[in-house]
This record gives structure tokens, sequence and C-alpha cells, in this order.
């Protein structure tokens, strides 16, 4: 006969060898996760382009308390991540190399940080990460909450993908400096959005025309009628004369220029300004800045300010919603499996892209 202490033992044992065999299974569980694999695209150096991306498997990213992870549907190339591996940052970013480049991505979470608050797994999300440090092109990757949004489903993947950077650059540099209402309280404003058709550009018209401003725009003579479709009330051909002058076939002059081209000399803007107009410089460089300080130093009303970008996620919000409503859209130049992820990329650094190019999962 077993006594009540043999008994109480027993138990004890039983319970022990069913805790031990949860810390073994969880133990198993954590190394199983430390060796899951994932598809991802790299380049270890500077320059190269296309041919310096490779096809690798690496360890999917864990994400810390305040991060998301996110099973990746789409990804958009920016012109910015080609000026990253490139090299015009250094030695900034990337922080390090090997580099997984893409900063715009949609897709569902498949696991959230411990004090993540606003999104649980599952989800449907778009979310913008360090451009500079990258982190898109791979079947998972981290995002921090705070630049996490829902995906409404009235949006494609691919179409989500396009916004964050090149939407809101366009909306912070439309709102910020001039006071643009989206509300269409703007209508005696004057806007010209240079390179029209590009990423960036799209998005401009789009978000000006429902400020109810009226719009210039430039491109090249192929997309036309295409920036037209997006709302533009005059179009000019960059290559023309008047193109190359910047010069409203009505003859206006502009309160504001959203510049998103490259190679146009301040002169050429200050000819087309009113007396307080303002170019916001998507593009700065030295120049910029050296004309920036040009126009202090000569007291003049007349602006250049380089676009400060600070992503946030309630103006990304609103261009979600925007979108689910029906009243902004991404303009897809084209779209890439995962596996020719390099063909996205080289038309990317080509510079003539129509809208957005998006990388598919």
């Amino acid at each position: 006969m077993v006594d009540g202490d043999t008994a109480k033992e027993a138990v004890v044992d039983e319970i022990n060898k069913e805790e031990k065999k949860e810390e073994v299974k969880n133990e198993e569980k954590e190394a199983k996760k430390e060796e899951k694999k994932m598809k991802a695209i790299q380049y270890s150096s500077y320059g190269g382009g296309a041919n310096n991306l490779k096809h690798v498997e690496i360890t999917v990213p864990t994400p810390k308390k305040d991060e998301v992870l996110i099973k990746t549907e789409a990804v958009s190339i920016n012109p910015l991540d080609i000026k990253v591996q490139h090299g015009s940052f250094r030695p900034l970013y990337p922080k390090g190399f090997p580099c997984v480049p893409g900063g715009d991505v949609t897709g569902e979470v498949v696991e959230i940080g411990s004090e993540v608050k606003n999104i649980k797994v599952g989800d449907k999300v778009i979310a913008m990460l360090n451009v500079y440090a990258g982190g898109g092109l791979a079947e998972y990757a981290v995002a921090r909450e705070i630049l996490t949004v829902q995906r409404p489903p009235e949006i494609p993947a691919a179409e989500a993908a396009g916004i964050p950077v090149a939407g809101l650059a366009a909306y912070q540099a439309l709102t910020h400096h001039d006071g643009i209402k989206l509300d269409g309280s703007s209508s005696d404003k004057n806007v010209l959005i240079t390179a029209a058709s590009g990423g960036v550009g799209c998005f401009a018209v789009q978000l000006a025309k429902l400020a109810n401003v009226h719009v210039t725009a430039t491109c090249g003579e192929r997309n036309i009628e295409f920036v037209r479709s997006l709302g533009a009330d005059e179009v000019l051909d960059y290559k023309t004369a008047d193109g190359a002058a910047l010069k409203s076939p009505s003859d206006k002059k502009y309160d504001l220029v959203i510049h998103c081209a490259s190679s146009i000399g301040w002169s050429t803007f200050a000819h087309q300004l009113t007396s307080h107009g303002k170019v916001i410089e998507l593009n700065s460089g030295p120049k910029s800045y050296w004309s920036v300080a040009l126009r202090r130093v000569t007291f003049s009303k007349k602006q250049l300010v380089p676009l400060s970008f600070s992503p946030k996620s309630d103006h990304l919000e609103i261009l979600v919603n925007l979108m689910k409503e029906g009243k902004l859209r991404t303009a897809i130049d084209s779209k890439h499996p995962f596996d020719e992820a390099e063909k996205a990329w080289a038309k990317s650094a080509e510079g003539h892209a129509t809208g957005k190019i998006i990388v598919e999962f």
C-alpha cells in the first residue's frame, strides 16, 4: 500500500515531468523559429545597380516590443532606394552590408511585439520602413507600429504598396509649407508640379485637385494625356520651349511649385513665381541649400524650400482613407514577381517610370 507522502511525491514527479516536456517543446519551438528562413534580396556593396542584387535565404527577423512582423504581399521600389545603393547617403546609410532594400511594404501581420496595442495578428496593413535602412524586399519584414496602418479590403496590395514614400512626400510638400487644404478651399492658388508622371508627381496632381487649385504639370510627351487624366488643368512637354521655361499656357504665375524633377535652375522658377511664390524641392542638394541662403541674403520673398520629409501614421491614414473612398489612386507603371525583382530595380534606375514600380510576392 502506498502511503500519502509517497503518493504526493509521485504526483509531484509527474507534474515535473510534464513541465519538463513543455519546456523542451518550447525550446524546440524557439529553435525552429530561430532556424526559420526566408527569401530576400540583398546587395553587399555600393553601386552595381540591378547586377549587384542577390537572391538569398536569411533568418526571418523577430519584431521588437514596438514592432510587427509582416508577411509581405507587395513592395514598391522608390528612386530613394536606388540612391541609397548608389552611395548618395554614405557613410550613414545603409548602416551595414549586406543590405535588404525596400521601404514601402504591405502584407499580413503574423507576429506582434509585447507593447503593440492597435494591431493584431491577421491584420492586413501598409507600413513604411526606414527607407534608408531597408528591409522590404523579403518574404517577411518588421515595421514599427507607429508607421503601420490598417489596409482596407477595398485597396489591392499592389496599390497599397505604392502609397507610403511617394504619397507622403506629395502630401507633405503640398500641405506643410503653403497651407493648401484638401477640403477644396484653396481655389485661389496656382500650383506647378514638375515630373508629374513620376511616383510623387502622380499623387501630387491628384491631391492638388482635391484642394481645388489650378494645376500646371510637366512631363514627357508620351505621358501628357495620362497626366491630364489625373486632373491636371494644363500639361507642358518639358522638352518644348514653354516646357523648359515652365511657362503656363494661360500665363499664370505659380504660388507653389512641387519640384519633383532635377536640373532646373532657380532663375527658371523665379521668373514664373508670384511675389511670394515657393518652390518645394524634393531632390535637395548643395545647389538647393545655396539658393536658400541666397534668398535670405537678398531678402527675397520668393522662396526655395527643401522638403523636410517626416513620415507620420496619421498622414498615411489620410491617404489610405482617400484611396478607400475612391478619391485617390496609385498609378502603377509595372508589376514584377519577386523572382524578377532585378527587372523592377533596373526599370526604376532608368528614371522614366510612369507611376510606381511594384514587386509582388
